[in-house]
Order: C-alpha cells, then structure tokens, then sequence
C-alpha cells in the first residue's frame, strides 16, 4: 500500500520550509520532495498546512480493563488518533492490574483487536500496586510490557523502589514514576494547598508530597543506574530537584502536563470537579517554573495525563469527585494557541516535546518525520479557530476545565504505518 501526501507544510529550525510530498510506501516513508511525481493507491493534500511527525504520548489512561464506562482501548485509541497521536503508553492502574504474564497478556489482545494508534502498556512496579512484593519484570518485559509505574499512587517504602530499580538497571528498563508520599497527605486534600483552597474551604495538599520523593528517588536512581522518569510534574521545588539532579549526571527524565502549563489555583473557579486532577493545580510561581524548566530542558517532553471519568463522577463538588481530565484531544491546540502563539514557546520546541524527545527518552523508532522512519504522522490547521465542545470528542469522556476555550491548531488528519485513521469533517 502507498500513500502520498500532497502540500505539506513542515517544520526545520523553528521555521515552515517550502511545501513538499511525503511519499509513503509499506508502512515507511520513501521520499520527502517537492512535486514528487508517482501514483499512490490514497492521496491527501495537506493543503500548506502544518505536517508533523505523529505525536507521542507517553501518559494515558485508557481504563480497560474494570472501568469501561470511562473508556475503552477503542474509544481512546480514537481520541488520541483525534488529538494527532499516533503512539501512546497505556498506565496499568486497571481492574485487574497487568502485573502478571496472563493480565498482560490479556490487554495486549484487545489492544491488538481494538486499537487504532499504537499502544505501549505499562506494568506495575508492585504487585497490585502497593509498596511490597515487586513484580516479575523480566518475565513482564518478555511477554511485551513496556516499561514500570504505579502510576495513581507514589511508592511509599524506599526499600521497594530501590530493588525495583536495582532490577530496571539490569534489564534496561525504565522506572516511571508517580511522586506521593502518602504520609505528607492531610485531610482528603482535593486541590493544592495555597490561598485558593482557603478561600473555597477545601483541604489542601502540600507540594511536599511530590517533591521530597522526587528527591529521594533520585538518589536512589543515581546509586542503582536506573532510568528514573518522573510523571506530571506539578511544583517549583520539583523542578529544582530534576534540576540539580540532571547537573550531578543522574539519569532522570521528567514530563508536564499540558494543564499545569496552561493553569493554576488561581484559575479554578470554585469548587467544581472539573479542576481536580493530581497532582492539583499548584501556585502561579510553580506554573512559572514548569514552562521555565520546559524551555530550559530541565523538563524533557509534555504527556497529557488522558484521565476519563463519567460524566456523574465529574459533576458535584471536588470533595466527592475522582481525580483527573481528558488531554489527549485538546493538547496540541491549547498549546500552540496559549504557549506558541503568545510567543512563550516556540512551535519547533513544542513539536519536539511531543515527538522526537520522547522517543529519544524511551527508545522508539517513531518520532521524526524523514525518509526511512515509520509512516506516522500528523496535520494540523494552525489558522482556524474551532471551539473545544464535548460533543466532538471521540473520548467517553469530557471531564476537562477547558470546554468552551477557542483554540488554533485542530487535527486535520492522523496516519499511523501509512494508513489514514483519522480525517476531520469537512468545516
């Protein structure tokens, strides 16, 4: 099968290039020129709008198996195909969680059933994802997991995290971690613990709970040689530890979520569950600090954090309500039209967050846009104004704050391996 796509606008050193084709044969990409003169069994025109590498993300939820009312490897899958990903790594907290050969064995025949971009599963670190008996993860990374968390809960005992890493140094894998410390948490904390939570007399949480195990953890990773990675990073002081970290040569990496970029405590309105996510949305000083350190490479890429709940789950008050949003539909947009656009991020970084540093980060052959590479790859309208409604998502879900925000930058069309997966209606 051969696909060619016609009047790409691409990406080189910050700047859209002269148009060219893409020609794509047998899953790969065989040319990028101008005017390339071949038949294709599918043609598309890009119409000069931007073409990118397909987007990475490397922090989903999809919660099969146990809470399909959420979402389903399907429903996901086209979410992310919506949103221009093209891979994604699918989070082991599910009923029952993949820290078995048989458990995983059985999501990875619905993701190969069922899913329309590429998915990644994680495994847990601990057997039912507590802090004690560490999973089997040779046996686990033999039968096709892709790397280790206990992402929903931070590992409480430093001992586990220790061997666990200790075992990831020898296999080469990575420990991707959730920073909580459970001990620092007070009183249901629903939202971060700062002026605004007073004001709406919620309890609070302490940034401390995700920092000083970030410290910890990076010792440990310097001491055992793990590939430590760190989830959603949400604070200032976070953003030192990696800091100082990366300086002394320990081998950490560290991804932020689109709305710990785009918002704070000061932006939630009162007490609506639409503003619960964890880590919470911090003080405008750790917003700040979070896209200095995307700038500065102190953070390596951006991950949506994709957190589905039911529409009944997300529609009282954060005290009652479940953590988390949707992303995986809305994060380009928001970010080229709030971050790009405004001139604090420039479009070359934020592609490069979503694309080739993540797969660099984890050792995918996905990720550039080059003759050679796979056949994934995005296009996005960056001139059109759409406004993000629930009724468009392809998602279960549309637990997210950002409904009703005008955005640029919608997905025009997504190919994974040289197949058109998702068109956008015509305007």
């Amino acid at each position: 099968m051969s696909l060619l796509i016609r009047n790409a606008s691409i990406i080189k050193n910050d700047q859209k290039t002269q148009l060219v084709d893409i020609y794509i044969v047998d899953k790969k990409i065989a040319e990028i020129a101008e005017n390339i003169k071949k038949t294709a069994d599918n043609v598309i025109d890009a119409e000069g709008q931007l073409v990118t590498p397909g987007l990475i993300d490397v922090h989903v939820h999809l919660r099969e198996p146990g809470y399909e009312y959420k979402e389903t490897i399907e429903s996901g899958t086209k979410a992310a195909a919506r949103g221009g990903f093209t891979t994604i790594c699918a989070m082991p907290n599910v009923n029952p969680e993949p820290d078995t050969v048989e458990h995983l064995n059985r999501i990875l025949a619905v993701i190969s059933k069922e899913a329309s971009v590429k998915v990644r599963q994680y495994v847990p670190i601990t057997k039912g994802l507590t802090s004690e008996e560490l999973t089997d993860q040779k046996a686990l990374l033999d039968a096709g997991a892709f790397a280790f968390t206990n992402d929903g809960v931070g590992v409480q005992t430093a001992g586990t995290m220790y061997k666990a890493m200790q075992q990831a140094a020898l296999l080469r894998t990575t420990i991707v971690a959730h920073t909580e410390d459970d001990s620092l948490l007070f009183d249901g904390g629903v939202m971060h613990e700062g002026k605004r939570n007073k004001e709406l007399g919620l309890p609070g949480m302490l940034q401390l709970t995700e920092s000083t195990q970030i410290a910890r953890d990076v010792l440990l990773a310097e001491a055992t040689g793990a590939h430590y990675h760190i989830c959603h990073v949400s604070s200032k002081e976070s953003v030192r530890v990696i800091r100082d970290a990366k300086k002394a040569g320990i081998n950490v990496t560290a991804e932020v979520s689109p709305h710990h970029l785009l918002l704070c405590e000061d932006d939630i309105p009162g007490d609506t569950s639409q503003y619960k996510m964890n880590p919470p949305l911090r003080g405008k000083d750790d917003q700040t600090a979070l896209l200095e350190g995307l700038v500065d490479g102190t953070i390596d890429i951006i991950a949506t954090d994709h957190a589905p709940h039911s529409d009944e789950e997300k529609n009282g008050s954060m005290i009652d309500s479940p953590f988390g949003i949707v992303g995986s539909e809305t994060a380009f947009s928001l970010l080229y039209t709030y971050l790009v656009k405004t001139g604090k991020l420039s479009l070359s970084k934020l592609i490069d967050s979503l694309t080739a540093s993540p797969a660099k980060i984890f050792g995918f052959e996905e990720g550039d846009l080059e003759v050679g590479a796979p056949a994934d790859i995005a296009c996005f309208d960056l001139t059109s104004d759409i406004e993000i409604r629930k009724e468009d998502f392809q998602s279960k879900a549309s637990n997210t704050p950002f409904l009703g925000w005008k955005v640029k930058g919608s997905t025009v069309f997504t190919v994974v391996d040289g197949q058109v997966i998702y068109q956008e209606e015509s305007k």
